[in-house]
């Protein structure tokens, strides 16, 4: 009968120092860090100003009477929700929002269809049309104004002057619509590529069963097209309200707010510069935020859900 040994276990070497994966937390941070100074600006830029906003809009001041201010609470708010002047321009930039949105998405889309077909110079036409997105808000409210509006040596009357029709004053005649006109030529082109890009995402094959089976363009467009492009009209939708409703360059040289063309930016302007009232203009550059963030969170939802469609078809 043999024995049988077993080998001892070799001891532990504890002169070595045991190295400890990082943790999840630590790895985390790590990501995290190079994008701690963007985060720490974008903080000192943004937040600390609208945080002294909030601040100074619970106060009854005055810049021409700085001793004279008081803490008034909500009572600014009050007074915002309940100035006739201040409700005038909520409704004018309901209808200014309303009206570019609307015309823009139907010039968009009519475009982007153009778009998604083939022919020669495509390259050109699609430079061509982006290129109004990309004027300065400023320098296209100037075009506007000055060379398509002016009724001595502008465009317009020029056109209707070689065919014998009237002279009009646009933008005393139609100041509202003066505006939309140019907010519409510079956010179109916005509207285009991004149903463009939708377009260009539909099922190729499911739009070559659709014409196998002796369907019209225009079914396709209305029974395809369309619901496919849904999510991308509400994108724009959304995107373009969060602009128009802060707009506030084309108002102010067009029509200087004149002829009842002031929406809130322009009446927060003239509360803060020219009447000097630091707190009710405070109060009324909050709700212009709240009203943007709502805009921004359902905004946010459909990208994700956009997001999320992707995926799912990838």
């Amino acid at each position: 009968m043999t024995a049988t040994t077993t080998a001892p276990s070799a001891a532990p070497d504890h002169s070595r120092p045991t190295v400890r994966p990082p943790s999840s937390r630590l790895r985390a941070w790590a990501t995290r860090a190079p994008l701690l100074p963007a985060l720490i600006f974008m903080i000192v830029v943004t937040q600390l100003p609208f945080v002294a906003t909030l601040v100074i809009s619970f106060f009854d001041w005055n810049a021409l009477y700085p001793d004279a201010r008081a803490f008034t609470g909500f009572a600014n708010y009050g007074d915002v929700l309940s100035d006739p002047d201040m409700r005038r321009s909520v409704w004018t930039t309901i209808l200014l929002t309303v009206a570019v949105v609307l015309v823009s998405l139907v010039l968009g889309l009519a475009l982007a269809l153009l778009l998604d077909r083939r022919f020669k110079g495509r390259g050109l036409v699609r430079t061509l049309l982006i290129a109004p997105f990309l004027v300065v808000p400023v320098a296209a409210a100037l075009l506007w104004k000055h060379v398509l509006y002016n009724p001595e040596y502008g465009l317009l009357n020029g056109l209707l002057h070689y065919v014998g029709g009237p002279q009009p004053d646009w933008i005393s005649n139609t100041p509202l619509l003066a505006i939309e006109a140019s907010l519409v030529w510079q956010w179109t082109p916005f509207m285009m590529l991004i149903l463009l890009a939708g377009l260009q995402s539909r099922d190729q094959q499911q739009m070559e069963a659709a014409r196998v089976d002796g369907a019209s363009d225009w079914q396709i467009f209305v029974h395809l097209t369309l619901p496919h492009l849904r999510r991308y009209l509400e994108l724009g939708a959304l995107l373009g309200s969060i602009y128009i409703v802060q707009n506030f360059d084309a108002v102010f040289t067009i029509t200087s707010g004149g002829l009842g063309t002031a929406n809130l930016p322009y009446t927060v302007y003239q509360t803060f510069y020219q009447a000097h009232e630091n707190g009710l203009a405070s109060a009324a550059g909050v709700l212009v935020v709240i009203g943007s963030i709502i805009i921004a969170t359902f905004a946010l939802r459909v990208v994700s859900s956009l997001f999320r469609e992707e995926v799912g078809r990838a």
